[in-house]
């Protein structure tokens, strides 16, 4: 059976199941509302000593005291830790409020954490989580669109460094993924377009029926239609499920995950973290590796680019990237600059996720001067 198939009884027809399948680290991601979502959901906490809903400030004070309130039957002690909101804040000191927080109150190795929020929430709990006591369960409970389809899925956990993104982190899986649409609602309409950025990516890279589905229905999803909703994230999780069971810790398969990514994270990096939403600068970053898929003369045709072009622009996010510099000449040195620190660069050499066709995608190395005629190129267009 293809570990993304969604399982569901007749008894929870309501939720969706998408197991990640990776062994004795399996887990589920259940999706789904209201109080049928959650009592699914509690079979699967871990069990523990201690619980520590880890937020922010602007998540927390609208959905911490539920969560606490569905955690309390199941654990002796339930705290919150409550951080301060946005990208910028991804980074050593903030990370260190969790851990003092756990000291000062002698938690153990029997406290499960649970990140309640966006993205910024979930990497940071999740590392806190690797780290601390050299490891405690964790749940992720995603609050954005983002989080849902993308950061919350597959183990990746991670700080921010100022001269690069992600770059200080560990794999560690969570116990249970709780997608809760409810939460999304209320979502900003920039962090919510940000999300379906992350949406839209599975097309070009692994499945162009859902890319169509997505031309079909953008309105839907644009209006917040829950059923639109369900289908979207679901076949977003079971496309990450499937390339995250095959591929754990990205050794290959896994970096087509990272498609438009590239582009994307020096995009904010340069910047400064926190003026470009991470969907955004996606976005950009993916009609970046398309136009780059074109010039290395791979299978991409106009007509596709234009199509996500298209798509990306129904759902309300950027298509043209920022200059990063005063100059265009400037700006392409300073992408170079910054993408030296990707992830994907292997002695020296700039690595891309790339289009061999739409819907397949490969990791590639790309020599300087072809990444750089590309950006001069599309930094000169009006717009940039």
């Amino acid at each position: 059976m293809n570990p993304s198939t969604p399982q569901t009884s007749a008894a929870d027809a309501a939720i969706d199941l998408v197991p990640i399948a990776l062994g004795e680290r399996s887990y589920p991601i259940l999706i789904g509302q209201g109080q049928a979502l959650w009592q699914q959901a509690q079979a699967h906490f871990p069990a523990g000593s201690s619980a520590y809903i880890v937020s922010n400030e602007r998540v927390a004070p609208l959905l911490a005291q539920a969560l606490r309130q569905r955690l309390q039957p199941h654990y002796a002690k339930v705290e919150t830790i409550v951080l301060p909101d946005g990208e910028v804040h991804k980074n050593w000191q903030v990370l260190n409020q969790i851990f003092d927080v756990l000291l000062a109150q002698g938690a153990d190795r029997k406290t499960v954490l649970y990140a309640l929020g966006g993205g910024v929430i979930g990497d940071m709990t999740g590392f806190a989580a690797a780290c601390y006591m050299r490891g405690v369960p964790f749940v992720q409970v995603p609050t954005t669109l983002l989080a849902q389809v993308d950061s919350s899925v597959g183990g990746k956990t991670a700080i921010n460094h100022p001269l690069g993104k992600n770059m200080i982190g560990a794999f560690y899986q969570p116990r249970l993924v709780v997608c809760d649409l409810d939460t999304l609602q209320t979502l900003p309409a920039a962090e919510y377009s940000a999300g379906l950025a992350e949406v839209i990516k599975y097309g070009p890279i692994y499945d162009m029926a859902f890319f169509d589905w997505l031309q079909e229905h953008m309105p839907e999803l644009m209006a917040r239609r829950t059923d639109a909703l369900r289908h979207a994230i679901r076949r977003s999780c079971e496309i990450k499920a499937a390339v995250v069971s095959a591929d754990e810790t990205e050794a290959g398969l896994r970096e087509i995950l990272n498609f438009g990514h590239t582009f994307g994270h020096a995009i904010e990096a340069g910047m400064g973290y926190g003026q470009w939403l991470h969907g955004h600068a996606v976005a950009a970053g993916m009609v970046l590796a398309t136009a780059l898929s074109q010039r290395l003369g791979l299978a991409v045709q106009e007509d596709f680019a234009a199509r996500l072009q298209a798509l990306l622009q129904q759902a309300r996010l950027p298509v043209q990237a920022p200059p990063l510099a005063a100059d265009v000449a400037a700006g392409a040195q300073r992408y170079l600059e910054l993408m030296r620190v990707d992830k994907k660069t292997q002695a020296g050499a700039l690595r891309f996720v790339v289009l061999q066709q739409p819907g397949k995608a490969i990791t590639q190395k790309v020599d300087d001067a072809t990444v750089q005629a590309l950006l001069l190129q599309a930094l000169a267009q009006p717009g940039a």
